[in-house]
């Protein structure tokens, strides 16, 4: 799978505020003990992206609509990942990916990977957040900036992806002033590279820059870091349980 990838719904009300979006676990057929975690009760999951192969793939994949099911019926949003290349995509194949999306994996919404963040490009986000809301009214749209775009882009997605990236830039980074405008839950921050002895201190940066979704990972990616999505952290149950409901003793 590349880049971000499925998106499930089930952590509302953890304890810190913070829950997890989850951007690109391997195939279920190569990952399946991972799938299947993520329908364990008291997850703090709020999303998951599906990518079956570089977007919804050229027939129905049962592996796949499985682990979307099984999701789905523990109270999560699968999304679709749309890859949209900077804004070089043709519109036309991108509302054909998400018809096949809607049509083979029943989904909740698309995560639309890749996403431009210039103001030019705005327009055709636009009209491409708003084809999707007429397929699936209520659909959840998350914009995979990687990095902070142009403020308008607040107003077109329900969730900003605002930092992809490695450890090693994101303990040194700041949000610009405009994003005080918005509650945490518009914005996502996907880390790879993050130590173990440094996970708090990662989740302290979330809070402090107004993040309520995460992905932290000790997995690491000599590229552009999509290999680090594939898998699960090393420290996932740590993450569980430091961001998710208390459990009354």
């Amino acid at each position: 799978m590349s880049h971000l990838t499925c998106s499930t719904q089930s952590g509302a009300g953890t304890s810190t505020g913070l829950g997890i979006g989850v951007p690109g676990l391997a195939h279920p057929l190569l990952a399946p003990a991972e799938w299947a975690g993520l329908t364990r009760p008291h997850t703090p999951l709020h999303w998951v992206a599906l990518d079956v192969s570089g977007g919804p793939g050229s027939r129905p994949d049962p592996r796949c609509l499985d682990a979307s099911g099984r999701l789905t019926q523990s109270g999560a949003t699968v999304l679709g990942r749309l890859e949209l290349r900077y804004g070089t995509r043709d519109f036309g194949e991108l509302v054909s990916d998400a018809h096949r999306y809607l049509d083979w994996y029943r989904v909740g919404g698309f995560l639309l990977d890749r996403c431009p963040t210039e103001r030019i490009d705005l327009p055709q986000v636009r009209r491409i957040t708003s084809t999707l809301r007429a397929m699936l009214p209520g659909a959840h749209l998350v914009l995979g900036h990687g990095g902070h775009p142009y403020p308008g882009y607040a107003e077109t997605g329900d969730q900003l992806i605002t930092f992809a990236g490695p450890w090693s830039e994101y303990r040194w980074s700041q949000v610009p002033q405009w994003t005080a405008d918005y509650p945490a839950a518009r914005f996502c921050h996907l880390v790879h590279g993050v130590p173990r002895s440094h996970l708090e201190e990662a989740l302290r940066i979330a809070r402090w820059q107004g993040a309520s979704t995460i992905w932290f990972t000790d997995r690491t990616d000599p590229g552009c870091g999509a290999g680090a999505w594939e898998g699960m952290p090393g420290y996932w149950d740590e993450i569980v349980s430091r961001i998710g409901p208390r459990v009354s003793e």
